[in-house]
C-alpha cells in the first residue's frame, strides 16, 4: 500500500511593519484553506511567519517593538485561530515564529502541529547566520545572532502524517548535517521555511546566484539522504528588501516536483509518495552498508577554542 502524503508549501509575500499579527494570521488561515480545499493533510508556513522579518533592524532603542515580535505561547490569544482553524479542517501545518520562553531564552523557532491542532514537535534553529553588533555601514541588518539564542537540542524526527517527519529552518537548509542527522534517523520528510534576502552584504558577489544556491543546497540534501525536502519562503519586497521566493517541493531524487511562480502569498502542493525514499535509502544511500563514519571523526569534532 502507497504510503502517500499531500502537502502544500504555503509561500507569503512581504508582511509589512505595520501589519497585525490577526491579519496575518488571516492570512495563514486563508491558505490552509486553500491547502484544504486542494486536499492537503499538511501545509507548510515560512520562518518567522508571524511577522516582518524584524532581524533587519538594530531596535535596541525601540525594545517595546522588538518584545511585540516574540511569542511566550504558542498556541497564544492572536494565533489560537489557525490552530482551532487546522483542526476543524483536519489539515495540519508547521509554523515558523520567534519564541521567548518563560526563562526569557529567545529562538528562532518552529511547530509541528498535527490534523487535530495539536503541536507534535518543536524545533530551534540551530545554525543562526547574521552577525551580533550593529553595522550601521549595511544597507539593512542580519541581526539573528542579536536576537535569538543557538537552538540547544538539535535535529529530531518525529512520527507523524503516517511517516518521519523532520523541520529545519532558513540557515540549516545550507548544512550538509542537517540533512544527514535526520537521515540517519530515518527522516521521510525535511520542512524548512526561510526568509532569504537577495542581496548577501560579506560578498555581494553571491547575489545573483541566490536561487541557484537555494535550490542546489535542498536538491542535495533530498537525494543524498533519500527524502522529501519541502521549502517555503517568505518572499518578495519586505520594507524596501527583496527577499527570494521561488517555494519547492523536491523530491528523494532531487528532482523539484512542485515550485512557486509568484513571490506572493501562494500555495503550491504536490503528493509525497513516503516509500520513494527507499529507491534511495536501500541502494545508493544504504548507511549501514556504506557509510564510514570511522573515516568521518574531524566532522564532529569541537570547534577551536571549545
Amino acid at each position: 500500500m502507497v504510503r502517500s502524503l499531500r502537502i502544500g508549501a504555503a509561500q507569503l509575500g512581504p508582511i509589512e511593519r505595520t501589519e497585525t499579527r490577526t491579519e496575518v494570521v488571516e492570512r495563514l488561515t486563508a491558505l490552509l484553506r486553500q491547502g484544504s480545499d486542494a486536499g492537503c493533510e499538511l501545509v507548510v508556513f515560512p520562518e518567522l511567519a508571524l511577522t516582518t522579518f524584524f532581524p533587519r533592524w538594530y531596535l535596541d532603542d525601540n525594545p517595546t517593538e522588538l518584545d511585540a515580535y516574540y511569542e511566550s505561547a504558542m498556541p497564544g490569544p492572536e494565533t489560537q485561530a489557525l490552530f482551532d482553524e487546522a483542526r476543524s479542517l483536519g489539515v495540519g501545518f508547521y509554523l515558523g515564529y520567534a519564541e521567548r520562553t518563560s526563562q526569557g531564552n529567545r529562538y528562532n523557532t518552529s511547530v509541528l502541529v498535527e490534523r487535530d491542532g495539536s503541536i507534535v514537535a518543536k524545533y530551534r534553529k540551530v545554525h543562526l547566520p547574521g552577525h551580533e553588533e550593529h553595522e550601521p555601514e549595511r544597507l539593512f541588518q542580519h541581526l539573528e545572532r542579536r536576537y535569538f539564542e543557538e537552538g540547544p537540542d538539535g535535529f529530531d524526527v518525529s512520527n507523524a502524517f503516517g511517516g518521519l517527519i523532520g523541520m529545519a529552518l532558513c540557515n540549516d537548509r545550507r548544512w550538509p548535517e542537517t540533512y544527514r542527522v535526520m537521515a540517519l534517523k530515518g527522516v521521510e520528510v525535511i520542512l524548512i521555511g526561510y526568509n532569504t534576502p537577495m542581496h548577501y552584504a560579506p560578498d555581494p558577489s553571491q547575489d545573483a546566484l541566490q536561487s541557484f544556491h537555494n535550490q542546489l543546497v535542498m536538491q542535495a540534501g533530498a537525494y543524498q539522504n533519500g527524502t522529501w525536502v519541502v521549502g517555503v519562503a517568505k518572499g518578495g519586497v519586505e520594507e524596501g528588501v527583496d527577499s527570494l521566493a521561488e517555494s519547492m517541493i523536491i523530491a528523494p531524487s532531487g528532482q523539484i516536483i512542485a515550485q512557486a511562480t509568484t513571490a506572493q502569498d501562494e500555495l503550491v502542493v504536490a503528493d509525497c509518495d513516503l516509500d520513494w525514499c527507499k529507491h534511495y535509502k536501500e541502494t545508493l544511500f544504504d548507511f549501514e552498508r556504506y557509510r564510514r563514519p570511522e573515516m568521518y571523526d574531524l566532522i564532529a569534532e569541537p570547534k577551536s577554542g571549545q
